[in-house]
């Protein structure tokens, strides 16, 4: 086996990779009767921004507490109890008078045991969205209950129906039979600016309603470590517990601004980071769910990534902002419109695209078969392009988990006096491509060795990733790699490559090798 390393002064620095699908699809069950094709539920929708100076608190949260407080609701979920069967049979050992207590003998002559599961019961919080006892809340929340009791804040109580629910944004609606209810009203979530003050409602460790209060943190925030495809929360610091998700996120106006679903804590309680559902979203994902029962959404084709600084000067944007286009699905409206590998798209269906992520977000909320202007750069040159969105049919798919064992001891390298120091590459064969799961679809060089003190190292590369291109030049076999670094005239190259992101393999991703000293 041939392996072929880079061996320079100058060292390697990684770029932000983040890399995701454009769009996904998941289809929303519908339990009890008359959910699908139901009547969109009437919402009372203000737009006006919050008013300059946040007036409308004053002294004291009171009036807004007493006005929103009725829209918000408790929801206890039960599962039933369950009977599980026990499994290994009669113990080593155990005595013939005994077996009975068993079910019967270890040769298979007696009942198989089963041990019962208590009844599990958990509570969360909702929100009234209409006066016909349509209710937003979590999924998290409601997912494998066999009943739902609402209990409103005059002490009724509901059962209560899920219309659907959708896994992608941690959404679900449920209905209750009842008319005339306190429905909160929705404000604009896409004016909602950090440092505007907030006030958080739930239900948290079913103590019973509690308000408390805080501002905007952030916006377009994700969890640590992801878990929801579609995350584009709002941040507060307004506390936010368990028993909180469903619960309410207003504004100084009493207006929902978000739907609370998760908190960021190394103990389990809040330690004032909270994070809430836009409420636009909430109500997109409602909409469809009790019109069609489930989520339809747009589908590009593609895998991207964020714009950091070092990749807007090898790519000549006029920002660092957009979404750079590392793959391109072939057959698909990315790849029909004509969109390459390297292209930046900076505004889709007149949106501005800030990053990867809100690229995803944009997309799909277009309707499936129309089509849309986006504005992209290319070898910075700025251009428009259309396409034809599709419907996506599966969530996202994730790349094949790495088992490369890597290589021991790889000998004698021959060296050069290009970039990517301290990285050993060698070509691909079907004995490599076996080692480390690599398709065959995947054409590069496999790197096999990354010097751990090596800035190559730091950046994130490692053994099992194939670098596909340099300076967007396609890389053949290792000596393709070797040459190209070679040829690097400048102190920042471009490089493509093929590998592991997140624990997962299989995603595409652009790095810049910062050789500046900088």
């Amino acid at each position: 086996m041939n392996i072929h390393s880079f061996a320079s002064p100058r060292r390697l620095v990684l770029s932000a990779a983040g890399l995701i699908a454009a769009a996904g699809l998941t289809w929303a069950a519908v339990l009890g009767t008359g959910s699908a094709g139901g009547t969109i539920p009437e919402i009372r929708l203000d737009r006006n921004p919050i008013a300059a100076g946040d007036s409308a608190l004053g002294r004291s949260y009171a009036p807004i507490v007493r006005r929103v407080a009725p829209s918000v609701v408790k929801v206890k979920v039960i599962e039933r109890a369950q009977a599980m069967q026990m499994t290994g049979g009669i113990p080593y050992g155990v005595p013939p008078e005994l077996w009975d207590f068993f079910g019967g003998s270890p040769f298979g002559g007696g009942q198989v045991p089963q041990q019962q599961v208590p009844q599990q019961q958990g509570v969360g919080s909702g929100v009234i969205a209409s006066p016909d006892g349509f209710i937003l809340t979590n999924n998290h929340v409601v997912a494998g209950a066999d009943t739902i009791r609402i209990g409103l804040s005059d002490g009724r109580e509901f059962t209560a129906r899920v219309v659907g629910w959708d896994e992608a944004t941690d959404l679900a609606v449920v209905k209750i039979d009842a008319t005339d209810l306190p429905a909160v009203v929705f404000a604009d979530s896409d004016t909602v600016e950090v440092g505007d003050r907030v006030l958080a409602l739930g239900n948290p460790f079913d103590v019973g309603m509690t308000v408390t209060s805080g501002m905007v943190s952030g916006l377009g925030r994700r969890t640590p470590g992801g878990g929801i495809y579609y995350e584009d929360f709002i941040q507060t610091d307004a506390a936010i517990n368990p028993g909180n998700s469903g619960g309410a996120l207003v504004d100084a106006e009493g207006r929902l601004i978000g739907i609370n679903t998760a908190i960021v804590s190394r103990s389990g309680g809040f330690q004032g980071i909270g994070f809430a559902i836009p409420a636009n979203l909430a109500v997109n994902v409602m909409n469809q769910l009790v019109e069609n029962g489930t989520v339809v959404r747009g589908y590009l084709g593609v895998r991207s990534q964020a714009v950091d600084s070092l990749l807007a000067e090898q790519f000549n944007l006029p920002s660092v902002s957009g979404a750079i286009i590392v793959n391109v699905e072939p057959g698909t409206p990315a790849d029909r419109g004509g969109l390459l590998s390297g292209d930046v798209i900076t505004r889709f269906n007149g949106r501005e695209v800030a990053d990867e992520r809100a690229l995803g977000l944009i997309v799909a909320q277009v309707a499936p078969g129309s089509t849309v202007s986006a504005e992209v750069y290319r070898d910075g040159e700025r251009r428009t392009m259309d396409f034809t969105v599709n419907e996506r049919t599966e969530t996202a798919s994730s790349g094949r988990m790495g088992g490369g064992r890597g290589f021991q001891n790889p000998g004698n390298r021959p060296t050069d006096d290009g970039t990517l120091d301290g990285v050993a590459v060698t070509d691909l064969n079907n004995r490599t491509r076996q080692e480390f799961g690599i398709p065959n679809n995947v054409r590069g060089a496999l790197v096999v060795e990354v010097d751990p003190t090596s800035e190559a190292a730091q950046a994130g590369l490692m053994p099992g990733d194939v670098i596909l291109e340099i300076n967007r030049q396609p890389v053949g076999d290792a000596r393709a790699a070797i040459n190209l670094s070679a040829e690097a005239t400048s102190d920042r190259t471009l490089v493509k490559v093929w590998g592991r992101q997140g624990g997962q393999q299989g995603f595409e991703r652009f790095i810049v090798v910062d050789e500046s000293g900088n």
